[in-house]
């Protein structure tokens, strides 16, 4: 019942620049289970976004293993990792990213029907997304139309439309004002325990990071845990 989610082992990452080889993760190792709440701290340039898009299959490590709901994805075929990420993880991002030609459940409804769910559940499950954040009455409105804490709400509901049991998020209350960030960030936490979903996020903001269940530091390409600052 309680088989982790989230499992990256021994990641190394590196880059190759003009100067030669830049080790960007050293020895990654980080585990998150169902219904946890993890702020992953970091400095600009510390190499959060890589570790986030190695997590989320959208980048592969040079050596170690990220495994998803028990799952090595390390290895497996392009189209493999598609399938395991459309599935199992939503991302969110400091900019919402939602399409401006199309109202909020239009946002949330795409990436079922993509999926090949049919329209009347995609928009059945759209408008009860809408409404645990209490955007109801905002569903027929688009992105320009909306403030930047309805619309991150609504990038975090387009995030959770297929049922993910992983969310990544990369600094998604960077843009927003402490309230609007605080608002934003309630609706983040009631999602991930409500939906027993595990949420690894990424934040500059130390006030945030300490509301969820824990804390890693990423730093000189290594983790330290909540654990060990104390």
């Amino acid at each position: 019942m309680n088989k982790p989610i989230l499992t990256l082992t021994g990641i190394e990452k590196s880059y190759q620049r003009t100067n030669g080889n830049v080790p960007v993760l050293r020895d990654i190792n980080l585990t998150l289970r169902p219904g946890e709440t993890v702020a992953l701290v970091a400095p600009s340039g510390a190499g959060k976004s890589t570790l986030l898009h190695i997590a989320g299959l959208l980048d592969t490590p040079d050596s170690g293993d990220v495994s998803i709901g028990g799952q090595v994805a390390t290895g497996l075929s392009d189209a493999k990792r598609t399938r395991i990420r459309r599935r199992d993880i939503g991302f969110v991002y400091q900019f919402h990213h939602l399409l401006p030609e199309f109202n909020a459940a239009e946002n949330i409804t795409l990436p079922q029907r993509a999926d090949g769910v049919s329209r009347v559940i995609a928009q059945s499950r759209a408008m009860s997304l809408l409404a645990t954040v209490g955007l109801t009455d905002r569903a027929l409105h688009r992105p320009a139309e909306l403030s930047g804490g309805e619309q991150q709400r609504v990038a975090f509901c387009r995030a959770l439309a297929n049922g993910p049991r992983l969310i990544l998020a990369d600094e998604p209350t960077g843009n927003l004002d402490p309230d609007t960030a605080d608002t934003v960030f309630d609706a983040l936490l009631a999602l991930a325990r409500d939906t027993g979903l595990a949420a690894l996020v990424a934040t500059h903001n130390l006030n945030l990071a300490a509301r969820m269940d824990r804390q890693v530091r990423l730093a000189a390409g290594t983790i330290t845990t909540s654990d060990e600052l104390a």
